[in-house]
């Protein structure tokens, strides 16, 4: 039987990393583990880096022609991203 002031373990996580300002990092360490997911394995196997500095999204990849292919549907990705997190982790995309 719960207390009044009983919380779940998903509501205490999410206020520790609030109180300890670590959320905007969580966030961003689970876009860069959700990325192969995203975008399939064709791609990720030719993501050779990836990170996240001031909400912009940094991929390095080795193929031009798969640069150019995402290049076209950027803001797609930034909206499944987003999405996913369920806040605003990333306003921009930069293909290195």
């Amino acid at each position: 039987m719960r207390k009044p002031n009983d919380i779940t373990l998903k509501e205490g996580i999410g206020k520790l990393l609030n109180v300890y300002r670590l959320k905007g990092r969580f966030d961003e360490t689970s876009v860069v583990a959700f990325w192969p997911e995203l975008m399939g394995k064709a791609v990720a196997n030719r993501t050779t880096q990836i990170y996240i500095a001031h909400k912009k999204l940094f991929v390095r990849l080795e193929s031009s022609v798969v640069k150019n292919e995402l290049l076209m549907v950027r803001a797609g990705i930034i909206q499944k991203i987003n999405e996913h997190a369920g806040t605003e982790v990333i306003t921009d995309i930069v293909f290195l």
